[in-house]
């Protein structure tokens, strides 16, 4: 029988497989249309086919923007959702609220080398790519504008990562906090009211413990797969020591950050067929422009993570209908069969 499954963060109720009726070979990833190498806007030597860098980590025998040398790049967005020009302005329409496009939307080219996922890069060169996140995210924070920062990949076709088959993520910078974080927020923020702990140290330490939702764990990273998941093989990646800044929580351990995201990720090539994926960082908002009251303890009760989300269903009627999500399969099981992938 199906098994309701509340998450102990939001409260949102999950409908979860218990019958193991979907089996990881019963997954089947379409083959994806993609840019063949010469095509690729995103390789090195075709800087002029982007908009000029923002930013590039480059050699100091490469010095020059927007030529070759350089290791991680950062461009604006060609079809950006929020837009850096302007200002933020708001107003009522009747009982609607409306509110100026104002944003950032970058894209972080994570290898001059035409390498499609993430997974197949080297740790090093991962660890530059979470490098670029923090800098960006601190550069952006100084305009008072902005409120929340998220770092995001689209990886395949059906997650929306396109054509063109170059590893690269996204960052944009809203004017307003997302209603998904701020739902952690207020979530974490009741726990921590109630028990004077974090939701997520204590997740951590029951999961840790139990081990069969684990499916890494190192010295100061844990991923495991949600007690209530919402996709079959979600995997959320947490550090271990309590930190609610991503960018600032990470200082000195973007190296160990990278080998278990790389391991993470390439658990769910192999073992899945190099399906499609999301991943998304959820962080602390820059709190310190926001109603302190509000905010008391934002510090102590929330904890910055990454949700991992294969594509491999489809969200249909009745989970947009209802706000419930269906896991075909249980988190124990796909928690077990990540671990016995061998990369």
């Amino acid at each position: 029988m199906p098994q309701l499954r509340k998450d102990p963060i939001i409260g949102r109720w999950v409908i979860v497989s218990t019958e193991r009726a979907r089996r990881p070979g019963n997954f089947v990833t379409p083959k994806e249309n993609s840019f063949v190498e010469d095509e690729c806007p995103f390789c090195e030597s075709r800087e002029s086919k982007t908009p000029p860098e923002i930013y590039a980590v480059r050699g100091k025998h490469h010095p020059h923007p927007n030529t070759p040398g350089w290791q991680v790049r950062v461009i604006p967005s060609i079809n950006p959702m929020l837009r850096i020009e302007g200002d933020l302005t708001r107003r009522g329409r009747g009982l609607y609220d409306v509110m100026s496009n104002v944003g950032a939307h970058e894209v972080i080219v994570e290898t001059p080398k035409h390498i499609a996922n993430m997974a197949d890069l080297e740790v090093d060169q991962i660890k530059l790519t979470l490098e670029t996140y923090i800098l960006r995210i601190n550069d952006l924070e100084k305009d008072p504008r902005f409120q929340y920062v998220i770092p995001f990949k689209n990886y395949g076709w059906s997650a929306g990562g396109g054509k063109i088959r170059h590893s690269r993520s996204q960052i944009i910078a809203t004017p307003v906090n997302p209603w998904r974080v701020k739902e952690e927020l207020a979530g974490a923020k009741k726990y921590f009211e109630y028990r004077e702990r974090c939701i997520y140290c204590d997740l951590i330490r029951q999961e840790c413990e139990s081990k069969e939702r684990i499916v890494v764990e190192q010295e100061h990273f844990v991923a495991v797969t949600p007690f209530a998941s919402r996709f079959p093989f979600e995997v959320w990646i947490l550090p271990k020591k309590h930190s609610c800044d991503f960018a600032k929580g990470l200082n000195g351990l973007q190296g160990d950050l990278a080998k278990i995201l790389k391991k993470v990720l390439l658990k769910i090539k192999v073992g899945l067929n190099d399906p499609s994926y999301n991943y998304v960082i959820h962080s602390a908002p820059f709190h310190k422009r926001t109603n302190t009251s509000d905010w008391k303890t934002v510090e102590h009760d929330f904890h910055w993570h990454i949700e991992v989300m294969p594509r491999l269903t489809h969200v249909a009627g009745f989970e947009k209908g209802t706000g419930f999500y269906i896991c075909s399969m249980p988190p124990e099981d796909t928690a077990e069969y990540l671990r016995g992938v061998e990369v």
